[in-house]
């Protein structure tokens, strides 16, 4: 049915049958036919004797039809008709077992008895036209019974009971407590059609008194909510006038302490003031910025007028040396000779002119004002941008400044007139109070302007203590930033140009020194060839001290008496030609230095004196030392590759190893050896490299011998196979070998046999890489295919692969040696790439984490691998090449014999062609180990 009509397109209705209504389109509500239509079938019961008391409210009304609905709520009842109401309402008795329902009800006092229906009729039907009413604003569902005409026992089924109840409140009988009994009635022509227009007089009655009971209800309700309001608003009252007598408090305390709390408020202000005031008047970075522009532009130093003229010279004149350098023609060098004497001459006059303007200025103060001011500006900031070429970088800098002061003087004169009244208006006040003062002041009109006083002054401080000095705005930042760089470039540019007036001055003084020197004469080589004929006369003497030792031997007349006497002679001169070696070694590179700086015609003007030689090989290559003038031994067990001999001078035990060379071979082999003594050179026994010491000939057979140290037993792999290193020792000894790497990568030197036969250890605590075949370019040592620690090959992919040898490869190898040293006796497994398996190894987390790095395609370098976490800590000493005398012969051909086997073929190579060595160079992956491996 419906309800309410909401608009002109949605209705709420009433669905009859369940009790539940729902806002409907008006378009989805169709009237059911008249034929259709049935008359209510639901019927009116009252328990019998029972009354709803006249004062009981709706809630005492809800809790009492909650209560009847637990009693009766699918339980099976017994239903005694007692009477008939005139307007059909029956009056029945409802039992439940033994318990009378209406007596329950009544003790509950829900309801009242009454013994006299009739004089109770009107008072009920009010009560219970209004609980209908109630009941349908509160939609409480209570459960109902069906009667049956014949009063027997039965039970109310729940989908039944929903029906019941829709039906009961379709008509509007749902306020009292009544039990419906519901049929099913078909439609028929024997049930009398009715409609809403029938509706009776009493009904009417009954809805007008409805409406004034529920407007009735609407008042008093309305009233309960006003007197809830009314008291809410007392105690909000109530909490007001409570505030309001404790800030009436606070503010008295407060006036009462006002010029106390005022005053300290205003000294708080005036020191804050005072300590802004110092700080910028000692540290504003403005005026520190205005004196460095003045000292960076008024001071700064000019480029001499001869420093150009200087440097012109010099270019020519280091063109003409370089001619001569490179002439080997003897016709065209005295011409380039005497044109470069004429550039020197004209250099010298360059140089004196440079030298007395330079010394007229004020280079070292100038430069230690420089520093000190581009430190102090450092200090305060630190921006370092690029400078602007503006000129007026400095002006709009200084117009800003101008103006920024100008606003700063302005302030703060306020905030001193400010504190002059206030201090002027205290000496007025004291003079009031003075008992003693004859002068007379009104004192209401002193105190009468004090607030405004006050007010003015504060308000003078805040203005002065917000102008923050040390804060900008983006464009004075800008302003800042760009003098501040502007000012160090200047300075920058002015020290460099100082450095290099300084440097071409010392250069010049040295130069004029030299000149000087050799201006009017020409060096000799009398004292070299004075030398040389000693050596030359020693060398024979040796010779026929030798020969003479050799006769005795196989003389009838030998004794040991005698033998002795001649070997000690024998001794006595080999040293005398040793020392005598060293001092032509000391005038060799004197005369080198000559002929760098100053007089590169000297080779070309005594080429009999083997100048040039000596320079190409870096001062190794010696001519006065021979191989047949040494006490040497054979070494028969590490001759399988080259000769190799064992011999001492003065008193340090070395190794001759020979190379064969010819004609142009000689020349590669000599630039590779003086290019690696070179890398040597530059760090000495820091370099972690094994120094070379000569570079002599046979006469007795086309070889080459290369000096070096001589360390027995102390390659890496003897050494891990008799005693081997710890974890400690190990990372030692490595940080050693990557150091000498890291000094042949710096000098574009590719080892390419980097293993445990070319690695030497001294003293278990320094490791130095062994050098390595001369004879054999990058590639060809690189080719080798035997290089292997244990089962692990020491060959990196990418070689493999036939690409070139590179310092990446030579740190591969370095890996494959420290992952050797640590994973001691553990076993692993190789990768598909050639490369170990490190995670499955137990080991230091460093060191595996090292190791990765070095076996992936993007390894470390030499110079990464020393500053990685595993040798941070490692102290490698530096320990001067020194022969092992401690070790026996024995040991060391026992190590060299380990790892020479498989080589001995390659033993009649060795005295034939270059050419020979090449061809075979692919057997000789272990050439480059012998090298060093038995050293």
């Amino acid at each position: 049915m419906v309800q309410q009509v909401i608009n002109n397109e949605k209705c709420q209705v009433l669905y009859i049958d369940y009790g539940n209504s729902e806002v409907l389109n008006r378009s989805d509500i169709v009237e059911i036919p008249t034929n259709l239509q049935c008359p209510g079938v639901a019927k009116k019961y009252r328990l019998w004797g029972l009354q709803i008391p006249t004062d009981q409210n709706l809630n005492m009304f809800d809790q009492g039809k909650k209560f009847l609905s637990s009693l009766v709520f699918e339980k099976e009842i017994k239903i005694h008709h007692k009477a008939k109401h005139k307007d059909g309402t029956i009056m029945a008795q409802a039992e439940y077992e033994k318990i009378d329902i209406g007596e329950e009800v009544a003790k509950a006092g829900f309801a009242e008895k009454y013994t006299s229906p009739g004089t109770t009729k009107d008072v009920e039907e009010r009560k219970v036209d209004a609980m209908q009413n109630q009941h349908w604003k509160t939609k409480v569902s209570v459960p109902l019974w069906v009667n049956k005409s014949d009063r027997m026992l039965y039970s109310i089924q729940r989908g039944r009971f929903d029906q019941v109840a829709a039906s009961a409140r379709s008509r509007n009988f749902t306020g009292n407590h009544m039990f419906v009994p519901k049929e099913k009635v078909l439609a028929s022509a024997s049930v009398p059609d009715t409609s809403l227009a029938q509706i009776g007089p009493d009904q009417k009655l009954s809805e007008d008194k409805e409406v004034l009971r529920m407007e009735n209800v609407n008042l008093l309700q309305r009233q309960k909510e006003l007197e809830l309001e009314v008291q809410q608003l007392k105690h909000e009252l109530q909490a007001e006038k409570e505030a309001s007598r404790k800030t009436a408090e606070s503010f008295e305390e407060t006036l009462g302490a006002y010029i106390g709390t005022k005053m300290r408020s205003l000294a708080a202000k005036l020191k804050a003031l005072k300590e802004v005031r110092h700080a910028n008047k000692s540290s504003c970075f403005e005026e520190q910025l205005s004196q460095a522009i003045k000292v960076a532009t008024e001071g700064c130093l000019t480029v001499p007028c001869s420093l150009e003229k200087l440097q012109k010279t010099w270019t020519e004149y280091d063109l003409a040396q370089e001619r001569i350098r490179l002439c080997r023609n003897v016709d065209e060098r005295d011409e380039l000779i005497t044109k470069r004497d004429e550039v020197q001459q004209d250099l010298c006059s360059s140089v004196e002119e440079l030298i007395l303007e330079v010394d007229q200025l004020p280079l070292s103060e100038r430069s230690r004002t420089l520093q000190e001011l581009s430190a102090s500006l450092e200090m305060v900031c630190d921006q370092g941008s690029e400078a602007d070429d503006a000129e007026e970088v400095f002006q709009q800098f200084f117009k800003w400044k101008s103006v920024k002061m100008e606003k700063l003087i302005c302030v703060r004169n306020d905030t001193d007139t400010a504190l002059q009244i206030l201090a002027d208006w205290f000496s007025v006040v004291l003079k009031c109070f003075d008992l003693t003062s004859e002068a007379s002041s009104v004192l209401e009109e002193v105190v009468g302007n004090a607030d405004e006083i006050l007010r003015k002054f504060e308000l003078a401080i805040c203005e002065e203590l917000d102008t923050d000095l040390n804060e900008h705005d983006e464009t004075k930042k800008g302003i800042i930033t760009s003098t501040y760089n502007k000012v160090i470039h200047k300075v920058r540019q002015e020290q460099s140009m100082i450095a290099i007036i300084q440097n071409r001055y010392l250069a010049g003084v040295e130069f004029k020194k030299q000149a000087e020197e050799w201006l009017n004469r020409r060096p000799n080589i009398n004292d070299l060839l004075a030398i040389k004929k000693t050596v030359k006369k020693l060398k024979a003497q040796l010779r026929w001290k030798l020969i003479e030792k050799k006769n005795f031997e196989e003389s009838d007349d030998y004794s040991e008496f005698e033998m002795t006497r001649i070997k000690d002679e024998i001794a006595d001169v080999r040293n005398r030609l040793v020392q005598e070696i060293s001092k032509e070694q000391e005038e060799y590179e004197k005369l080198t230095c000559l002929v760098q700086k100053w007089f590169p015609e000297l080779p070309l003007l005594y080429p009999e004196a083997g100048i040039l030689d000596y320079v190409n090989s870096s001062g190794l290559l010696t001519c006065s030392l021979e191989r047949d003038l040494l006490d040497v031994e054979p070494m028969k067990e590490l001759s399988t590759k080259r000769p190799l001999v064992c011999s001492e001078i003065q008193g340090q035990k070395v190794l001759l190893k020979g190379y064969s060379v010819d004609v142009s071979s000689e020349a590669k082999v000599i630039e590779r050896v003086a290019k690696y003594h070179r890398a040597w050179d530059q760090q000495k026994e820091k370099s972690g490299l094994l120094q070379l010491l000569f570079l002599l000939f046979c006469k007795s057979d086309p070889l080459v011998y290369l000096m070096v140290p001589y360390y027995p037993g102390a390659n890496l792999g003897a050494l891990q196979a008799d005693r081997p290193l710890t974890l400690e020792e190990a990372l030692k000894v490595m940080k050693g070998v990557a150091q000498g790497l890291q000094t042949l990568h710096g000098a574009n030197i590719v080892h390419g046999s980097v293993n445990g036969n070319n690695v030497f250890v001294v003293d278990r605590k320094q490791g130095i890489v062994g050098d390595f075949d001369f004879t054999k370019s990058e590639e060809q040592r690189a080719a080798a295919n035997t290089m292997a620690v244990s089962t692990l090959s020491l060959v990196s992919p990418e070689l493999k692969m036939g690409q070139p040898a590179s310092p990446a490869s030579d740190m591969y190898a370095y890996g494959c040696l420290l992952f050797w040293l640590c994973v001691q006796n553990q076993e692993f497994g190789i990768k598909e790439d050639g490369t170990p398996e490190v995670d499955v190894v137990i080991m230091d987390q460093k060191v595996k984490s090292l190791l990765q790095k070095l076996f992936c395609c993007n390894r470390l370098t030499a110079e990464q691998v020393l500053r990685d976490d595993c040798f941070l800590l490692v102290d490698a000493i530096p320990v001067s090449p020194q022969s092992g005398e401690e070790h026996e012969s024995g040991e060391e051909h026992e190590s060299g014999e380990e790892h020479e086997s498989g080589e001995e073929h390659e033993s009649g190579e060795e005295h034939e062609s270059g050419e020979e060595h090449e061809s075979g160079e692919e057997h000789e992956s272990g050439e480059e180990h012998e090298s060093g491996e038995d050293i």
